[in-house]
């Protein structure tokens, strides 16, 4: 059993569970602050964002890879750049979403895309720390993280097993003792069929670790079946709108 802060995880404890809000403030502040109080009053565990910037995360570019042609993508026909610029939750936003999720006694953590995200969200004093699947070949960015020595949540879509064993490693020689694995299918949204829900037992068994489900999945069946599979974390994405990026 681990405890993040006051937080107890584990299979004896009720699921913690995270409301994610990514993108779906829609670059309004009054969103943002709204989509924490709704979360608090639903009575998730936690309510998580993200820190970037575009060009921390991708180039200003119409060309290959970074225009999306994809004919089944809800973001068809739209830069890489353009998106990301969307869905950043700017720097100063940050300190008023602190100290609202304080006022509102709700754990408000991030997911840093940067080392330099990690140092500017330190100044916050988030209690844990999520590394996105698709950061979880930076080696630079979880030894960052690490060093904080506060609980790190992974997720794994975009990994292998040598690459998940690979970030897990790091993680612990740069002093992380709290790791917490998310099972994820990264599709958005993600079909039930390519979820693979079993996958948890086997992630839970291979790393001697918790491991939760990150859902990117529609409605509450997936998440539901997660936690009879063994997950003690849920990560969902949410919206109050129906203008949400996600």
């Amino acid at each position: 059993m681990k405890k993040l802060n006051k937080i107890k995880i584990g299979n004896n404890y009720p699921t913690f569970i995270i409301a994610e809000i990514s993108a779906n403030h829609n670059q309004s502040l009054k969103s943002a602050l709204k989509m924490i109080d709704q979360a608090s009053k639903c009575g998730v565990s936690a309510v998580k964002i993200q820190t970037y910037t575009p060009d921390e995360m991708t180039i200003q570019s119409a060309k290959g890879s970074f225009f999306i042609k994809d004919k089944n993508s809800i973001w068809k026909g739209q830069k890489l750049y353009d998106l990301y610029k969307k869905g950043t939750t700017p720097r100063e936003w940050h300190k008023k979403l602190f100290q609202y999720a304080r006022k509102k006694k709700i754990i408000l953590f991030s997911t840093p895309f940067s080392t330099s995200a990690v140092d500017f969200l330190e100044t916050f004093k988030p209690p844990i720390y999520k590394i996105s699947s698709f950061e979880c070949n930076d080696f630079e960015l979880i030894a960052r993280v690490a060093r904080t020595k506060k609980p790190i949540i992974i997720s794994t879509g975009m990994a292998s097993i040598k690459e998940i064993s690979e970030c897990v490693n790091v993680a612990k020689k740069n002093g992380a003792k709290k790791i917490i694995l998310l099972k994820c299918t990264s599709t958005y949204p993600a079909p039930h069929k390519d979820l693979n829900l079993r996958s948890i037992a086997y992630l839970k068994k291979k790393f001697n670790c918790d491991v939760g489900f990150s859902d990117h999945s529609l409605g509450l069946t997936a998440p539901v079946i997660s936690v009879a599979c063994g997950a003690t974390v849920i990560e969902k994405h949410f919206k109050i709108n129906e203008k949400g990026l996600d």
